[in-house]
């Protein structure tokens, strides 16, 4: 599975970004998929979430701002990033949650190669 991201880049105070990733190669079931951030010094944390039925989880900084929404048959996720904040400023990175096996629960997890949102007055 390869995970390929676009949109990114810089901002000011207030404005509005688009990111993109859409997974290819040989894969399965790409059951979640989601986009992850990390700031210098910092864990990389969760952003936004989106399982295959659409149910969708949000960071509390992000939650209100930000919107995650999927196409399926593509296996594409977009992050409507509205209201951006100086501490959004981060790499931020796309992951998926492949399915190998249900009885097991047993999942393979890929990721971007990361794209950066800069924010700044």
């Amino acid at each position: 599975v390869q995970l390929t991201e676009s949109g990114g880049g810089s901002v000011q105070i207030g404005g509005s970004l688009t990111l993109s990733c859409i997974g290819s190669g040989n894969m399965g079931i790409l059951e979640t998929m989601a986009y992850y951030r990390q700031s210098p010094g910092k864990q990389r944390e969760l952003v936004a979430s989106i399982t295959l039925d659409r149910v969708t989880q949000y960071a509390d900084s992000v939650r209100g701002r930000f919107a995650i929404t999927r196409d399926n048959p593509k296996n594409l996720i977009v992050l409507q990033m509205n209201n951006l904040k100086p501490e959004d400023t981060a790499v931020y990175y796309c992951k998926a949650d492949e399915l190998w096996d249900r009885a097991t629960s047993f999942y393979k997890y890929f990721w971007g190669q990361g794209t950066q949102v800069t924010v700044s007055s």
